[in-house]
């Protein structure tokens, strides 16, 4: 059932806990990268170094669903101050649009290129060539929308602590914090009141990341936390930018997307059984797919089979190739596959190269793709719900093209698109 909420053989290979420990591991052709937990513990994958959430405990009870999370509040006047809500900060008040804005993660730097603010971005939280390269691989099927990322600071060094230098807020002088205080006091020498000093001091916080799979934030922030979908952080992002015309068009377009998927999709019984993976070094790193939370937004829509439900997967979870023939799902979808730290090609290479890893359904018919970043944001998300679609059911709603690692998202036929980029494209510029 569709939910509407929205999204060597590994023997001693590595825990999740020890690429985060270690700060990094060599992958897709020698890269360093980063890599951290997602907050929650029903994924268990290494990530690159646009990952969020230090924490992997699922937070029991806790407040908000996906569907039933408030929507944006704005109170203002046309020309004059105003405020907007969010967990777990509460009610922000703003004299004016920011136009120097500190932001972590992919989520937020998509949102504000989405709402013509990109250029008021001054960081991401690991490389900003690498976290850039992902964005343009998707705005190069946009015209005019692009993301300047020369000069962004590098917050965290992917060094081996998850932390940032409380010097380098003092040296930004943000005036706004576009992320989640709770992600920052979770990291190593932070607490919450060294978070509310830098929001007295310097600017406030806005961000929430723990919706990202409904994991546990720092105890000091329980209380005041709730979790929100995709689509309502970016309402109320929007909000912050003063930009409710750009953020509801687009959400009109997202419906339109979902809808028109949603409306051919098949009978269950005829989905496939699919498997998210990251692999590494003969590992594989599994995540579940239906699970709530904005990681999910690209893929839960669909509707799949979830090749893990039945398998307990954690944070701590990792399958050799055995393990994985054990569980053969019909299809593979590996995580940050398009212009990221892995080259999914060479994966399936690897892959049919091995006397088991050959007899994995997917790889014998061909269905091992390159998958979708989970930190997404709006604009990252229509085109990561196109090409799971495209994967998934491509008798349904055309052939997925063929991909390189490091090339853009692939060139489409127009008659084949299943939302239009040139709308999207006038949405973010401005072009009503």
């Amino acid at each position: 059932m569709v939910n509407d909420a929205d999204d060597a053989d590994g023997a001693n290979a590595p825990t999740r806990r020890d690429y985060l420990t270690y700060g990094g591991a060599i992958i897709g052709g020698g890269l360093l990268a980063g890599c951290s937990s997602d907050g929650d513990d029903s994924t268990a994958t290494p990530e690159p170094a646009d990952a969020e959430t230090a924490t992997a405990t699922p937070r029991p009870g806790g407040a908000g669903t996906e569907s039933a999370a408030p929507t944006a509040t704005e109170t203002a006047t046309p020309d004059g101050p105003y405020t907007v809500s969010m967990a777990p900060v509460g009610e922000v008040e703003f004299a004016s649009v920011p136009t120097d804005v500190m932001v972590y993660s992919l989520l937020y730097a998509d949102m504000a290129v989405a709402y013509g603010h990109g250029d008021a971005v001054n960081s991401l939280g690991f490389d900003a060539e690498a976290g850039g390269k992902t964005l343009d691989a998707y705005y190069e099927r946009l015209d005019g929308v692009a993301f300047d990322r020369e000069g962004l600071a590098q917050l965290n060094t992917g060094s081996g602590n998850l932390t940032v230098d409380t010097e380098l807020f003092y040296e930004l002088d943000s005036d706004l914090h576009l992320v989640d205080p709770a992600l920052v006091a979770s990291f190593d020498g932070w607490n919450r009141s060294d978070v509310e000093e830098i929001a007295e001091t310097i600017a406030p916080w806005f961000g929430n990341a723990f919706s990202r799979n409904h994991g546990q934030p720092p105890e000091a922030y329980r209380d005041d936390y709730e979790y929100y979908t995709l689509w309502e952080i970016a309402e109320k992002v929007a909000a912050v930018f003063r930009e409710r015309e750009r953020y509801e068009r687009l959400a009109a377009v997202h419906a339109d997307l979902r809808e028109r998927i949603r409306a051919d999709l098949p009978p269950e019984s005829e989905r496939p059984r699919v498997g998210a993976v990251i692999f590494v070094d003969g590992t594989f790193y599994p995540s579940t797919i239906n699970t709530p939370g904005f990681a999910n937004a690209h893929v839960r829509p669909l509707g799949a089979t979830d090749a893990f439900a039945d398998g307990d997967v954690t944070y701590q979870s990792t399958y050799d190739y055995e393990e994985l023939l054990e569980v053969d799902p019909d299809v593979l979808l590996h995580q940050f596959g398009i212009a990221s730290y892995y080259d999914v090609g060479q994966v399936r290479e690897t892959l049919a190269d091995h006397p088991v890893g050959s007899r994995l359904t997917a790889v014998e018919n061909d269905a091992v793709y390159p998958s979708a970043n989970p930190v997404q944001g709006p604009l990252m998300n229509l085109f990561q719900l196109e090409m799971t679609a495209k994967q998934l059911y491509p008798e349904r709603f055309g052939e997925w093209p063929g991909y390189s690692a490091g090339d853009p998202y692939p060139e489409i036929p127009e008659g084949e698109r299943l939302f239009d980029r040139e709308r999207v494209a006038d949405i973010v510029a401005g072009d009503f």
